[in-house]
């Protein structure tokens, strides 16, 4: 049995987390987490739907119908750091000696393709010219000297772009301007999320970024308002220090740092459901920070995603509908069949074989707590070889299966047929979700309570030269929406657009001209 010292118990009780909680995460550490078992891959026409065009537009006109009677929002994660986008380039600030060799001889020596493309293509980047004013008094006109100026301002002196979040680099060139993802986030809300003149949106950050992203939005809402006559309300939260988790030894026991006081780590991803849950909306659209594209490819983006808005109410106009029969308890042999038909073909619940043999009382209340969930609308794109999760069939503990988005960290790749599944995946998850998070009611659902906790991911990490064991939390749209009802639709490849790295700048998504 573990014991806390009083320095624990105070650590523990200033970052809001329970000696329970750390427990049940020791056992966690303890037992392991168990694969995910893929059952098969989702695909168009069984898991996947493919709308028409006559489909698509009649549920673009359904939530252009009703959005001004509903309240949007948009959810924007936005914590993460810059740092990976410049990799190569700051390899090359470590590794290379201009005295030894020129830039040419070492970019063959490494065949580092992504160096070579950077600087051959650099005049295209954002940000060139911003550097191009700051390095101009540089007295070397030599491309050697020139190129790791350019990199150590980039990355060090000055612009720091190396450690700012990256949701606040520039990312297009106007010209006039050069534009961020947070400012390309607050164009695309208007393309989208706006009623009566006003759209909001709620970013989740970093603690140590909030003054830079308030300084943003005062430099640039009042640009985006006059160009679209729209009035933005923008809130921010941080991870909470609650969802942190705690690391173990290799031998599962409390990680102690050199105070003596215990090792707590971000709890990924997956923490931001509790940031989600504190929303208040109708209709809340999720997309990361990078994702974002120039203005050509707007109106396709957008009506992208008002056909999976209006498919959402279209769908819930249907499920509130029997929501509210059944709680009357209004419902006889015919429409509990109906009911039934519609969770299995509309929003792909499956049942357990053995549901026929249970009373007709059990098989109300079952259909009472499959209809009474949060519904997301989850976007496909079709795979083009990009790392990340996918849409699979999977089967639980219970021999429950229903649709869900999987890692493939979190399948056994020593298990044949599993990774027979998995490489059959067609399409890939490009973070293009719209939530429907009230019930027939209008109240909001605890988004909390459909966690599927055992959905996490442990991992091995170092501290200070020390091996421990790391746990993240059930992603946010992994094991922490497990328990929502799901529909995958295929959308187009334009609305998939992250800079993982900084050449993806380079994409005619992100350039202007």
């Amino acid at each position: 049995m573990i014991e806390f010292s009083p320095m624990d118990l105070k650590q523990l009780q200033e970052k809001g987390i329970s000696k329970e909680k750390v427990l049940d995460q020791i056992e966690t550490f303890k037992e392991g987490i168990p694969f995910v078992r893929l059952e098969k891959a989702a695909i168009v026409s069984d898991g996947i739907l493919k709308l028409s065009k006559a489909q698509e537009k009649k549920f673009v006109g359904k939530f252009e119908e009703l959005k001004r009677l509903l309240s949007l929002l948009k959810f924007v994660p936005a914590s993460g750091a810059a740092s990976r986008m410049f990799k190569s380039l700051f390899n090359f600030l470590e590794n290379y000696d201009p005295e030894g060799e020129d830039v040419d001889a070492y970019v063959d020596r490494l065949n580092d393709t992504d160096l070579k493309t950077f600087f051959k293509q650099i005049k295209k980047f954002p940000f060139y010219e911003i550097v191009q004013k700051r390095i101009k008094n540089k007295s070397s006109s030599a491309n050697d000297i020139k190129y790791r100026f350019v990199c150590e301002m980039l990355l060090k002196e000055n612009l720091n772009y190396g450690f700012y979040p990256k949701g606040l680099l520039p990312f297009h060139n106007y010209g006039e301007f050069t534009s961020t993802p947070f400012e390309e986030h607050l164009k695309e809300a208007f393309s989208y999320a706006v009623i009566n003149n006003n759209a909001k949106l709620h970013f989740t950050i970093s603690v140590q970024h909030q003054s830079l992203f308030t300084q943003e939005f005062e430099a640039v809402g009042p640009r985006v308002s006059k160009a679209t006559e729209t009035e933005f309300e923008v809130t921010y939260s941080n991870q909470k220090p609650s969802t942190d988790t705690l690391a173990v030894t290799l031998e599962n026991e409390p990680f102690v740092k050199d105070d003596g006081s215990l090792l707590f780590r971000p709890g990924g991803h997956g923490a931001l459901i509790e940031n989600l849950n504190e929303q208040n909306a109708d209709i809340i659209f999720i997309k990361n920070i990078d994702n974002v594209v120039v203005p050509k490819y707007e109106a396709e983006l957008a009506n992208s995603k008002k056909v999976l808005a209006g498919l959402l109410l279209e769908l819930q106009q249907h499920a509130f509908a029997y929501a509210d029969q059944l709680e009357r308890n209004d419902i006889n042999g015919e429409q509990l069949h109906e009911i039934k038909t519609f969770l299995e073909n509309d929003l792909n619940v499956r049942f357990l074989e053995s549901f026929s043999s249970f009373s007709i009382a059990e098989q109300l209340e079952i259909l009472k707590d499959k209809i009474n969930r949060p519904i997301r609308i989850c976007g496909m794109v079709k795979n083009e070889g990009e790392p990340g999760g996918g849409p699979f069939w999977t089967r639980d503990a219970n021999d429950h299966i229903s649709l869900q988005i999987v890692e493939s960290a979190q399948v056994d790749t020593s298990d044949e047929s599993q990774m027979t599944i998995l490489k059959n995946s067609t399409h890939f998850n490009p973070v293009d979700i719209v939530c429907g998070v009230r019930n027939f009611r209008g109240e909001k659902y605890n988004l909390l309570n459909y966690v599927d906790t055992k959905q996490g991911f442990i991992t091995q990490k170092t501290q200070d030269g020390k091996a421990l064991k790391a746990l993240e939390l059930p992603g946010l749209w992994n094991g922490a929406m497990a328990f929502w009802n799901t529909i995958f639709v295929e959308v187009p490849l334009i609305t998939f657009n992250p800079v993982k790295m900084v050449n993806d700048l380079l994409k005619p998504t992100h350039q202007v001209t």
